[in-house]
């Protein structure tokens, strides 16, 4: 995968932030090496957080972000104060800009509080040096530079890159498998699938398997008996798009390992034990009870869409509850998650593992339990137990769990 074709889910994302004419947007510019960011002497002229994905080296593929001043003013300038701590979310890097001759402020001591309340490296990026005296000595996560006159640009990105968080990668599948395994993925074709290709986690499933050195065949569910019929080598695993789980599940036989991208999903991103375990909450549910469907993508809805017509249908239907429906999709995700009895989450895959592992994160602290599409609807379709087996990390905690409450 090229650096230019790199989801912005697997990027790097690197936020600047500050208070109003700090020099936020200037430096993004000035380290960038594009005009991302409108720039004026006005304060407040970046009202709302704007992200550009690209390649800036020694990094490689990065989103950057510039979020709007953290001491804007009025109704309007308090919601993009909100904004701007919603990118806190899915920063891997904070670069916080303060203006050279004024100095760290109480409000950018606060921006600093938060960014160590969650864990998220920064540095303090001391702009307009070339306005001051910079005899005085900095700590070792400062540096002085000048956005106008292109001073210690260089050294910045240097430094952001000594912050790169040392990340161990959890692949998807590809991990589990040898060369010549053969997979095959089931991707069903409807309304709601996009025109002409196939959906980002079949794509990177399909990636991951060959890059394993295994062999991959793809159909969709009404060709799958079909399919099997025609393999003259067993699957060393079937995965299934989660909205046909039950149907693949009946279709293939009981010694073939079976699972879903969005619980491969849930694994590659660091949340799928935390979605088997709150999954059982769905039988818990009592009328009147509001779940939370959350979508890290933004897409137009259709006739038979899983997240707003297939789970909710089938959460009724197998509670037999009267149950209260909310939606989210991209970057909304409320903060306070009180009134709900259920977060269900998409995989995923167009979100990066941050911002997921804050939203699991937040749900588990506000003692709201949290699972995602592909987990809820083995659950329901009483094969959960078979579509982690393939998994022996997420599979053996679960049997732990079963016996535990069985004693």
């Amino acid at each position: 995968m090229s650096l230019n074709s790199t989801p912005n889910a697997e990027r790097l994302h690197i936020s600047f932030f500050g208070l109003r004419n700090a020099g936020k947007s200037s430096l993004v510019n000035a380290v960038t090496g594009q005009e991302l960011s409108v720039v004026s002497d006005v304060k407040g002229t970046t009202t709302d957080p704007v992200s550009k994905a690209m390649e800036l080296l020694p990094l490689g593929p990065v989103v950057i972000t510039d979020t709007a001043g953290f001491d804007d003013e009025g109704i309007l300038g308090e919601l993009r104060v909100k904004k701007t701590a919603e990118i806190l979310r899915k920063t891997d890097i904070a670069v916080l800009v303060v203006d050279a001759a004024l100095g760290i402020t109480d409000k950018d001591n606060e921006l600093i509080s938060l960014l160590k309340e969650r864990n998220i490296p920064y540095l303090i990026a001391h702009n307009k040096c070339d306005l001051i005296n910079t005899d005085t000595a900095l700590q070792k996560n400062e540096i002085y530079v000048s956005a106008q006159n292109g001073i210690n640009i260089s050294e910045l990105k240097e430094k952001i890159a000594t912050l790169k968080p040392d990340i161990k990668e959890q692949r998807i599948i590809g991990d589990l498998l040898n060369p010549n395994d053969l997979v095959v993925l089931v991707t069903p074709i409807d309304e709601s699938a996009p025109k002409g290709r196939i959906i980002l986690p079949q794509q990177q499933t399909i990636r991951d398997i060959l890059d394993s050195n295994a062999l991959v065949a793809v159909t969709k569910e009404t060709e799958f008996p079909q399919m099997l019929s025609a393999l003259s080598q067993k699957p060393k695993l079937v995965i299934t798009d989660s909205q046909v789980f039950g149907i693949i599940s009946k279709l293939c036989p009981n010694e073939i390992p079976l699972t879903s991208f969005s619980i491969l999903m849930a694994r590659q991103k660091g949340f799928l034990k935390e979605a088997v375990k709150g999954v059982t909450a769905i039988d818990r549910l009592k009328d009147g009870d509001t779940v939370l469907i959350s979508e890290g993508c933004t897409h137009h809805r259709q006739c038979g869409d899983i997240g707003s017509v297939k789970l909710p249908n089938l959460l009724k239907k197998y509670t037999g509850k009267d149950l209260k429906i909310e939606l989210t999709s991209g970057g909304e995700f409320p903060e306070d998650l009180s009134k709900f009895s259920l977060v269900l989450h998409c995989g995923g895959c167009m979100l990066n593992q941050k911002e997921l592992l804050y939203r699991t994160t937040h749900s588990v602290n506000s003692n709201i339990p949290f699972t995602n599409y592909g987990t809820a609807i083995a659950y329901m379709t009483g094969i959960l137990e078979r579509s982690i087996k393939p998994l022996p990390e997420i599979y053996s905690d679960f049997m732990k769990a079963k016996d535990n409450n069985n004693n």
